[in-house]
């Protein structure tokens, strides 16, 4: 399976449904696990729909994603072109290759701050598939891995959906493919005909059409400073959001760290550094179209830290929601982008 980055992101942004009583029989909930998390469907149901058909096709489009662009799994394409030898073309199936386009346009256009080929780094400090103590690493150790670090080292072939492996580069699909997952089975539901639903992995949601009262669907964002599984109550969360046709996803730092001599080091890594990110940015929470754009820039606005992140996110228009750590306190930060989308 794949263990993505934020293996435990469910509780960043919570798939707390704030939802009228209806009845059992025209919304049904499917679920299951992949990609080392868990994955949920809010579904409103007609009578030409079987549960058993969805629940099936949604673990297939799952699996398809997690087999193509896992780190954890030895026979995934990732796995296979992070093996391949220097200077070899690998040819991707479409899905990896559309996320690895959308991966390689957002580390151009961030400077970097997002870097898909950060995987050597990501195992390096304890946060990958690679079972290492979670302590610090030399700083001999962090400069070898850096130097395999480089997004610009990739060469596409758009026409063969080719990669060329230029040597020891080692992707890590991890901050976006779970959003793609999230994507793909919207796509999926779509194509079923299914008129609403509400998908949730690991956290990352996207919602389409209205819950059998007529309301839009609604879910709640947590605190960092909620205890771990807690937010069952209102005072646990820092908002409530009307997700009408769009996707949402968060990235915090306040739960995937390792202590080393007092001091935490969080699994959001710095490519251009090699180091993890000071914790000022405990969490930020991305609104937009659809969840392959909103997943990898939660992780990109934390590594460049809250004045640059939220400066981007206004160039940018991006609707974005940062958590941020103060003498006095957390303190929310909002882009008119996000300001605007929760008015609405």
């Amino acid at each position: 399976m794949m263990r993505l980055r934020l293996p435990v992101c469910l509780v960043f942004l919570v798939a707390l449904i704030v939802a009228a009583p209806v009845a059992a029989t025209e919304l049904q909930r499917l679920h299951g696990r992949t990609m080392g998390t868990t994955w949920s469907v809010l579904v409103v149901l007609s009578p030409k729909h079987a549960g058993d058909v969805l629940q099936r096709g949604i673990q297939a489009e799952l699996d398809r994603v997690d087999g193509q662009m896992s780190t954890y799994q030895p026979d995934s394409d990732l796995s296979r072109f992070n093996r391949a030898p220097a200077g070899s073309w690998q040819q991707l199936p479409p899905e990896f290759f559309t996320v690895l386009r959308h991966a390689l346009q957002l580390a151009k256009d961030s400077d970097g701050a997002y870097d898909p080929t950060v995987g050597r780094l990501v195992n390096l400090w304890g946060f990958g598939p690679d079972q290492r103590p979670r302590q610090p690493p030399t700083a001999q150790a962090i400069a070898a891995a850096q130097a395999r670090v480089g997004w610009w080292k990739l060469q596409l072939d758009p026409a063969t959906r080719r990669v060329r492996q230029p040597g020891g580069v080692y992707l890590d699909l991890s901050a976006v493919a779970k959003g793609y997952g999230v994507d793909q089975v919207a796509r999926y539901l779509q194509r079923m005909g299914v008129q609403a639903y509400l998908v949730e992995v690991g956290g990352e949601l996207r919602a389409h059409g209205r819950k059998p009262d007529g309301s839009v669907w609604r879910v709640g964002i947590e605190r960092p400073d909620a205890a771990a599984g807690a937010v069952v109550d209102a005072d646990e969360l820092i908002d409530t959001v009307a997700l009408d046709e769009r996707a949402i996803a968060t990235s915090g730092d306040y739960r995937h760290v390792f202590e080393d001599k007092g001091r935490y080091y969080s699994h959001h890594i710095d490519p251009r550094s090699g180091y993890p990110v000071p914790h000022e940015v405990a969490s930020v929470s991305v609104l937009a179209d659809d969840c392959m754009q909103a997943d990898p820039l939660g992780t990109t606005l934390s590594v460049m830290g809250a004045d640059k992140g939220m400066a981007y996110a206004r160039a940018h228009g991006l609707a974005v929601l940062m958590i941020v750590r103060t003498a006095d306190g957390f303190v929310q930060r909002t882009s008119p982008a996000f300001a605007a989308a929760v008015r609405r």
